[in-house]
C-alpha cells in the first residue's frame, strides 16, 4: 500500500506545477492513494470548488486543508456536500464539513485524517492530540488497514510530539503549513512514518511561494501590503509512505522534489 502526499499548494502556479507532477508521479511510483494540501490553492488562501474539481479530475484521492479553509465562502458554505474535502477535525463541534475519510482501495480501507496545531496558530482548534488519538482509533475500528494524518500545524516540536503521540497507530504523521520540506523524514519504532514539513507546490524563487519584493517590503517597512503570487519556476514537494496493509506500519518514506518550468 503507497501513499503520496503533497504539501501545501500555493495559487495558480501551484496548481499547474502540481498537474504536471501528477501525470509523472502518478505513472511512476502508481500510488493507492493521493492526499494533496490545497488550502492555499486559490490565490493563496482557501480552495474553490473549481480548484477542488481539477485535482480530482488529475487523480488526487482526498484534499485537506488548514487555517485558510473557510477563506473561499463558496466552499466554507458547501463543506457537507464534499467528504473527500477535509477541514481540520479538531475544530469545536458543529462547525461544517469532515474531518476525516475511510477510502476504498484494491488493498483494503484508508483512513485519512486532517488536523490543526495550536501553537502560534490563528485560530483556535481543540487539542490535536486527544482529538486525533480518538479518531484515529475509531478509524481503526471502522476498519481501516492504514491511516494518514496531515498535521497542519506551526510548531516543529509540537508536529514531532503528535507523530510519537500516535506512533504505533497512525501509518504516517505528516507536518504541513510552513511550506519548507525538512531534512527529517523518518519511521519512528512503532512503524509510524513522519515528516515535519512535507513542503509546497509553488513559486521556487520566492518566499514559501511569494513574490519576494513583496515579502520584503513589508519585512523592511512594517507595512501591509499585497502578497502576491510568486511566478516561474515552481517546485513540487511531496513524499511517498509504503506501508504494510497486515499491520498498517510503515515500510518505507521517501521525500519528492521536482522543479517544474512553465
Amino acid at each position: 500500500m503507497r501513499f503520496l502526499f503533497i504539501g501545501d499548494v500555493v495559487g495558480d502556479v501551484g496548481r499547474k506545477a502540481l498537474s504536471h507532477a501528477l501525470r509523472q508521479w502518478r505513472d511512476e511510483f502508481a500510488p493507492s492513494v493521493i492526499v494533496v494540501n490545497a488550502e492555499n490553492a486559490a490565490g493563496g488562501r482557501g480552495l474553490t470548488v473549481a480548484n477542488a474539481m481539477t485535482l480530482f479530475k488529475n487523480g488526487v484521492s482526498v484534499i485537506t486543508l488548514g487555517d485558510h479553509a473557510w477563506d473561499q465562502k463558496e466552499l466554507s458554505r458547501q463543506f457537507n456536500d464534499y467528504p473527500r474535502i477535509l477541514r481540520p477535525f479538531n475544530m469545536p463541534a458543529g462547525i461544517p464539513g469532515f474531518g476525516s475519510v475511510l477510502l476504498p482501495t484494491p488493498e483494503g480501507l484508508v483512513g485519512v485524517l486532517c488536523l490543526m496545531g495550536r501553537v502560534f496558530m490563528r485560530t483556535g482548534p481543540e487539542n490535536p492530540f486527544t482529538y486525533g488519538l480518538a479518531e484515529v482509533e475509531r478509524l481503526r475500528r471502522e476498519g481501516a488497514r492504514a491511516i494518514l494524518v496531515d498535521f497542519h500545524a506551526e510548531a516543529t516540536s509540537e508536529k514531532i510530539a503528535l507523530a510519537f503521540h500516535l506512533d504505533g497507530k497512525a501509518s504516517a504523521v505528516l507536518g504541513t503549513h510552513t511550506h519548507v520540506p525538512t531534512a527529517d523524514a523518518r519511521i519512528l519504532p512503532g512503524g509510524t512514518a513522519c515528516m515535519t514539513d512535507v513542503g509546497m507546490c509553488g513559486c521556487r524563487d520566492g518566499v514559501i511561494g511569494r513574490c519576494v519584493a513583496d515579502v520584503l517590503y513589508t519585512q523592511t517597512t512594517g507595512l501591509p501590503t499585497k502578497l502576491h503570487i510568486g511566478k516561474w519556476p515552481a517546485v513540487v514537494n511531496g513524499v511517498l509512505v509504503d506501508v504494510d496493509p497486515e499491520t498498517g506500519r510503515a515500510t518505507a518514506i521517501s521525500p519528492l522534489n521536482l522543479v517544474v518550468d512553465k
